[in-house]
């Protein structure tokens, strides 16, 4: 018994297990390699967090947003309301469009600056939002792939064929079957 007792111990004993340590020469051990692909991860999306996170916004920030926001109704209703004033009374809207007339062609200039300003701050803040959406798409991805990689492993024949063609298709093929056989005779 102490004989055993102190192999098993040499092989076993003091919280070691050389016959694992030797196997993880060879092979990955499998929870670890989990563990630091998740650390991985959580660690790319802690830096994706940190560089896109929002700020608290104050109640001047939330006014600046509304306000933000009304240019481009205003400008698509008055538009609409344009055409409605000109079908409805003609002469009213052909006096307010001789009064636009008037406007001094440099005072055009201005309005095409602050509203092209206007659409590109606004074309900006849109393509920021997009690229915080492919970053939260990338941060996805490499579960996606181990899915499709776990989804392709269940295609592949059960037998290890290790890409040995006609192996894999003798697996792949039925054996003769007698009793089969001698049914489709009796069938046909």
């Amino acid at each position: 018994m102490g004989i055993i007792e102190r192999i098993l111990s040499s092989v076993f004993g003091g919280g070691r297990n050389i016959l694992v340590e030797t196997a993880e020469v060879f092979r990955e051990n499998a929870e670890a390699g989990a563990q630091r692909d998740a650390d991985e991860r959580s660690q790319a999306l802690a830096q994706f967090a940190a560089e896109f996170a929002a700020r608290e916004r104050g109640l001047f920030d939330r006014i600046m947003d509304g306000v933000n926001r009304l240019p481009r109704p205003a400008m698509a209703l008055g538009t609409l309301g344009l055409f409605i004033a000109a079908m409805a009374d003609p002469v009213w809207f052909s006096a307010r469009m001789q009064g636009i007339a008037l406007v001094p062609e440099p005072l055009w200039w201005l309005l095409g600056v602050v509203v092209s300003f206007y659409f590109g701050a606004r074309h900006q803040y849109k393509s920021q939002e997009l690229q915080r959406g492919i970053a939260d798409t990338l941060a996805r991805t490499p579960k996606v792939a181990r899915n499709i990689e776990g989804l392709q492993r269940l295609r592949t024949p059960p037998a290890a064929t290790e890409g040995d063609a006609a192996l894999t298709l003798a697996t792949l093929t039925p054996e003769a079957n007698p009793a089969l056989e001698e049914w489709r005779r009796k069938i046909t």
